[in-house]
């Protein structure tokens, strides 16, 4: 069977995304466009632009659809801003965010999911303003600031390492707090401090190394 992908998105950005409240023209645009199908594992292509979390190795997964679609729309990225994704996973986000933004870093903890990720955003032919670091990072270290950081994994606390590479104004993406019941947030650097904006109540896995450390009931 053929699977016809453009019908497929356009169905996925009426049915799914614009219906939870994903109004933004550039957001909406950009993920009519952009041909998730390329960025999903072979075996799921089927699933391209299905309403579900579709799994990559190391336990880790894409986001629905949906929740790409809310964070892309908070974060609200311009034209001339420079974007730091942590966790690069399949390139999807990172290749909305590329095309929302002006330049994209994206760390990626495992080589094999970075190579991956270069090599989907290759065939896409996009990603010419990407750069995929293989990275660790709870302990990558920079002193360049960026006016947007998303995080497309949870995280039990937020390190304050991720504010730091916020510019003044920017705004952090992250999903936070514990399974099965998480919050997203958009974190503003603001002159009086971080503003924090509650979006939505999610789950995704944690970032490696993020999840919250176990407790023992005697």
């Amino acid at each position: 069977m053929t699977i016809n992908y453009a019908q497929a998105r356009e169905n996925m950005v009426e049915q799914q995304i614009r219906p939870w409240d994903v109004l933004d023209n550039r957001v909406l645009e950009t993920l009519a466009t952009l041909p998730r199908e390329t960025f999903v594992p072979p075996a799921y292509s089927a699933l391209a632009y299905a309403d579900i979390e579709l799994p990559l190795s190391h336990d880790q997964r894409m986001m629905k659809p949906v929740i790409e679609g809310r964070t892309l729309q908070a974060l609200d990225v311009q034209e001339g801003e420079d974007v730091l994704e942590i966790g690069t996973g399949s390139g999807f986000m990172t290749a909305c965010l590329a095309t929302l933004g002006r330049e994209v870093v994206s760390l990626e903890l495992h080589p094999d999911l970075a190579a991956t990720a270069q090599a989907n955003l290759d065939t896409a032919g996009l990603g010419s303003n990407v750069r995929i670091e293989t990275a660790d990072a709870l302990t990558w270290t920079s002193d360049r600031q960026f006016d947007v950081v998303c995080v497309t994994a949870a995280v039990d606390t937020l390190p304050a390492s991720f504010l730091r590479w916020l510019r003044p104004g920017g705004r952090l993406f992250v999903v936070r707090g514990r399974s099965p019941v998480m919050e997203a947030v958009l974190i503003h650097n603001e002159t009086t401090g971080p503003r924090v904006e509650s979006l939505f109540e999610t789950d995704l896995p944690y970032l490696t190394g993020a999840s919250p450390v176990a407790t023992f009931v005697f």
